[in-house]
């Protein structure tokens, strides 16, 4: 009698991967770690290579058309209906709140960009509830989280967040104070105003150096460039990471391939 043939095994589930254009070209560990966590989790991760920005420097300077053109040119990047997972609070909201508002005037276009909206969700949302707590790698560590303007408003980021570290093991969560207040960073708010921006920021740094905490975390590398800078400038030790990047530190028998 021959053996039975072995099963095949089961399809991995898939998902769309956009880095954002920060995390390309200022943090890609970042979005390298995010990639391991999903990994982690069961996902096939699919990298679309002709990804750019999701147009909110524009859309936030008042230049709608150009704002539409970078749109446009990532709508062809997401054929297959799978979520499109994002690690930055800010560009998920772009992308799934405000790009709509691009195309109010054009049907077809609007029901194009409504069919990418709805499956973007911002990578601490997508994997709160899909991470197994009792086998992550206990850290000795005090964290403050800081969660983008964008996140709080347009996701449930800020809960997610709070509910990752507070079942990391090891990991005492602390809140800092200012822990509401924007740090900033804003984009373009950070160049088009200078002066006021590295004075939020300088409020955030000092809350954060005195919460105690050993580092902080953020799911938006655009507030970590601005935070991190200013820490850098003041000769504070403090820093932070991306949220991801603390959860891959803590996989068990982590491989890292880089």
């Amino acid at each position: 009698m021959k053996p039975a043939p072995e099963a095949a095994p089961a399809a991995r589930p898939r998902l769309y991967f956009f880095a954002t254009c920060v995390i390309d070209l200022f943090s890609p560990d970042a979005g390298m770690d995010a990639i391991a966590v999903l990994e982690h989790l069961g996902f096939e991760v699919i990298f679309p290579a002709g990804q750019t920005c999701c147009g909110q420097p524009a859309y936030t300077s008042g230049f709608p058309e150009d704002a539409r053109a970078v749109m446009r040119a990532q709508l062809d990047l997401f054929p297959d209906a799978l979520p499109i997972v994002v690690p930055s609070g800010s560009c998920m909201g772009m992308m799934r709140h405000h790009w709509p508002h691009l195309c109010s005037e054009d049907a077809e276009l609007r029901r194009r960009v409504n069919g990418v909206a709805e499956r973007v969700v911002e990578f601490t949302d997508f994997i709160a509830d899909r991470v197994d707590f009792s086998r992550l790698r206990a850290q000795a560590l005090k964290v403050c989280l800081h969660t983008s303007c964008s996140a709080r408003r347009e996701s449930g980021a800020l809960s997610s967040g709070r509910n990752i570290l507070g079942a990391m093991p090891g990991v005492e969560l602390l809140v800092q104070d200012h822990e509401s207040e924007c740090c900033g960073f804003g984009g373009t708010f950070s160049v088009k105003h200078p002066e006021i921006s590295a004075a939020m920021a300088a409020d955030k740094v000092a809350a954060l150096s005195a919460s105690g905490c050993d580092l902080f975390v953020s799911a938006d590398c655009g507030c970590l460039l601005n935070l991190n800078n200013t820490l850098e400038k003041r000769g504070a030790p403090l820093r932070g990471k991306h949220l991801a990047s603390l959860l891959r530190a803590s996989l068990p028998d982590r491989e890292d391939a880089r």
